[in-house]
């Protein structure tokens, strides 16, 4: 039997991709409607960005531990966060939990590397966009990354909490991002990382300039395969 997979969520979008991602595509390798055991555990988001905004990734951790041992409780043999942002408190959850952690960053620099990009654009929230969770995993894989400019980082950021996280779309917004992607490629970028949960609900593959990291699925994907083995 696969591994049961624990999902520490934090934004609902977001771990629904996640989860919809391990189920549908379980029947690629186990056959008709076959996927591994899934549980989700999550606090609420709101929960999340009091410690998010106040730069406080120990409460972060906290609160992923919590969703981690109530997973393991469950059964989970194997545990996926589909929350880039959060894996700045990575390091401080994997030390705590008794099954592996798969971290989503090092998914999708091993993804980018395996299809011989070398200089990506970083997409996702301010917090992931400033933060450190992706430049040592693409450094490791000698990959460079590029993020947008301040004040479109602050518009980037206003669009996935008060838009994209309540599974909002609107066209304006997605021209926003798929103009930053094309003139990215302009800029000599050979792909683009969705490094946010919830922006592979406004970029679609067929519509970017850029081939897309889209780092909920590689994570789901990731997470199936460890699974099965």
């Amino acid at each position: 039997m696969p591994g049961h997979i624990g999902i520490i969520g934090c934004s609902y979008e977001g771990a629904a991709l996640c989860y919809r991602t391990i189920c549908n595509e379980g029947s690629i390798y186990l056959g008709r409607h076959s996927h591994p055991e899934v549980t989700l555990h999550t606090h609420p988001l709101s929960e999340y960005m009091k410690f998010i905004e106040a730069g406080d990734w120990n409460g972060v951790a906290d609160l992923m531990i919590s969703s981690a041992h109530k997973l393991i409780k469950a059964g989970a043999r194997i545990l996926v966060c589909p929350d880039n942002t959060i894996h700045q408190s990575y390091s401080l959850v994997a030390g705590e939990v008794s099954v592996p952690f798969l971290h989503i960053a090092e998914e999708v620099a091993a993804e980018a590397n395996k299809n011989y990009f070398r200089k990506t654009l970083l997409l996702g929230t301010k917090f992931l966009m400033e933060g450190p969770v992706y430049p040592e995993k693409l450094n490791a894989k000698h990959i460079s990354y590029e993020v947008p400019e301040e004040d479109k980082r602050v518009q980037i950021n206003h669009i996935i909490f008060n838009e994209l996280v309540y599974g909002v779309i609107k066209p304006e917004s997605k021209k926003y991002f798929l103009d930053i992607i094309e003139e990215r490629k302009l800029e000599g970028c050979d792909s683009v990382i969705l490094g946010c949960t919830e922006i592979p609900l406004i970029v679609i593959p067929g519509e970017s300039q850029l081939p897309v990291l889209d780092s909920t699925r590689i994570l789901a994907r990731a997470a199936l395969k460890k699974a099965i083995e």
